[in-house]
């Protein structure tokens, strides 16, 4: 995925080896010109000096692969994304040169940029408990005699079962990342590294020819308990230590992951490790992708482009607000105090609008707090970027993002995204509504009594006590997005909302629309976002074969809109 959230970005914090204050001068200049804070330390100094607040900044390390892993060390705990950039060696690691410095920015304030989440590994060993990105090294102690023995004996344990006894220099043990370090020049095989969970041990130097590497899988951890003293370094040396006497190793996939920033001028993983490594099996000419691994959706569309866009968009912001979800250090609240803004309201809406802008200047942006940007276009975006605030402020999971582009005032696209449930409800009016890719629809069921409703805002409870008795029960979830996109997936069969604004619905309307619902206000006639002249703006929408019998009894207990 684009690292869209990264087009909030305010502050770059570097990391410089020596040889790099020339491209440090360019990112200055660079940040001078955009309109971002740069602070910068040398490899070595503390970072607390220039960390104080990790939202909206990225990492910049300048410097080989060296500086980079010590980026890893000190950005990955804070969960700052991070860039590399080459200051002159050959690395595996970083491989944005400095001629390419501004192109990689660019893209990055423009939401152009990926993310990738690499694994990294745990070490656990006496006093050492540290992680790394590329291997952790066990091996023998340089005798003080060059004719002492230096041979190392290591028993290995996978999960629960014993692998063996490993004589030689020692082992590695890999992450994918760190497959084309130390563990591709003792025989191991190349990782691909991207979604890759695994963790691999490779022997060094091994008495016995016939051992080869061996991959482990996640949530399985490696135990070595040496049978003399050793030792133990993470990343080239980030973390070290001897044990002497020998401390059972504990090896396993961490649970924090380093976000590193990808841009196009890093080129692709295979075209660098081709370049660097001398393979030549690549020919001068790049072919083409086969057909049959290229989308079919080339969102050549307007309406197929702003549904990509929204789509990312909505799921940048999720990693955010499940970061903040149920801290309510900061809460203010509105005229309507059921109605919570967290600071993950502004996080998510800043993300959204600032994405949007980017891609589509020309449009009108509005919020559930704000008219972001108003050009007198025809298409307006309306953004609700916490559904079910409340729910959120006190640690419920019922919230999601909702993004709609509206055609003067006919909603067109819809995308709503729940980040607990990671569930994302995407449609364009004249297709089809999908979650997660797959194809959804509502329910045909046509009898009251074998119906489940949801209901949104009830006053005074009229509907719930009217409905609860006659269907198989109304649930509330407090987001009017989620009740109209489960309405959509056969998640239940009608819904009702007192009162609804545009931002609240355009979304989850295109969506359920899309999947076969019919939406009316109490009366029957056709739902509108805005509600024309009305004081407000009811809505009812069902499965279609329920409707007129919904309606009936709405009319009958005296429901209707004023």
């Amino acid at each position: 995925m684009r690292g869209r959230r990264l087009v909030t970005t305010e502050r770059i914090v570097a990391i410089v080896a020596e040889g790099g204050k020339a491209v440090l001068e360019d990112v200055e200049a660079w940040a001078n010109d955009n309109g971002l804070y740069l602070d910068s330390i040398s490899v070595g100094e503390p970072i607390e000096s220039v960390v104080d607040d990790t939202a909206s900044t990225i990492g910049l390390t300048i410097g080989g692969d060296g500086t980079f892993l010590e980026g890893v060390k000190e950005f990955s705990p804070r969960e700052i994304p991070l860039l590399g950039i080459d200051a002159g060696t050959n690395t595996f690691l970083v491989r944005v040169s400095p001629d390419d410095v501004e192109t990689a920015l660019s893209e990055i304030i423009r939401g152009h940029a990926t993310i990738e989440s690499r694994s990294q590994l745990q070490v656990r060993a006496g006093d050492l408990d540290g992680t790394g990105l590329n291997d952790v090294v066990i091996e023998h102690i340089e005798p003080v005699k060059p004719v002492d023995r230096k041979i190392t004996n290591l028993e290995v344990f996978v999960g629960d079962e014993y692998v063996g006894m490993y004589r030689g220099d020692g082992l590695t043990v890999s992450t994918p990342t760190g497959s084309t370090g130390l563990a591709l020049s003792a025989g191991g095989p190349v990782h691909y590294p991207v979604k890759n969970h695994t963790l691999q041990i490779t022997p060094l130097l091994t008495h016995h020819i016939g051992v080869r590497p061996v991959i482990v899988d996640e949530g399985v951890p490696i135990t070595i308990e040496p049978q003399g003293p050793v030792v133990v370094s993470v990343d080239g040396g980030r973390h070290h230590r001897t044990f002497d006497p020998a401390v059972p190793i504990r090896i396993e996939l961490a649970d924090e992951t380093a976000e590193l920033i990808h841009t196009s001028a890093e080129g692709e993983f295979f075209e660098g490790l081709s370049t660097i490594l001398g393979w030549n099996i690549r020919g001068e000419t790049k072919p083409e992708v086969p057909s049959h691994v290229v989308a079919s959706d080339t969102a050549d569309s307007i309406l197929e482009r702003a549904q990509a866009i929204a789509e990312e968009a909505a799921q940048s912001v999720g990693g955010p607000l499940r970061e903040l979800h149920g801290r309510t250090e900061s809460i203010e609240y509105k005229s309507d105090k059921a109605d919570v803004v967290t600071e993950a309201d502004y996080q998510s809406e800043r993300i959204i609008t600032r994405v949007l802008e980017s891609e589509f200047p020309g449009h009108n942006i509005h919020s559930e707090e704000d008219v972001h940007h108003d050009t007198g276009s025809r298409y307006t975006w309306l953004i609700d970027p916490l559904d079910g605030s409340g729910n959120y402020a006190n640690g419920n999971p019922n919230y999601a993002v909702s993004i709609a582009l509206v055609r003067e005032d006919e909603p067109v696209v819809g995308v709503v995204y729940a980040p607990e449930t990671d569930e994302l409800f995407s449609a364009i009016k004249g297709g089809n509504a999908y979650r997660d890719g797959k194809r959804i629809s509502t329910t045909d069921r046509d009898q009251l009594n074998e119906s489940v409703f949801m209901s949104g805002y009830d006053p005074d409870g009229r509907f719930l006590s009217h409905f609860y008795n006659v269907t198989r029960g109304v649930r509330r979830l407090g987001s009017v997005s989620l009740h109209l996109c489960y309405l959509a997936s056969g998640s239940c069969d009608a819904t009702w909302e007192y009162d609804t604004y545009p931002w609240d619905t355009a979304a989850g309307v295109v969506i359920a629309t899309e999947a076969g619902a019919t939406l009316t206000d109490a009366s029957g006639e056709s739902y509108t976002i805005y509600g024309g002249m009305r004081e407000r703006n009811e809505l009812l929408g069902s499965n279609g074969p329920l409707h007129q019998s919904i309606l009936a009894h709405l009319k009958t207990h005296e429901l209707l809109g004023e």
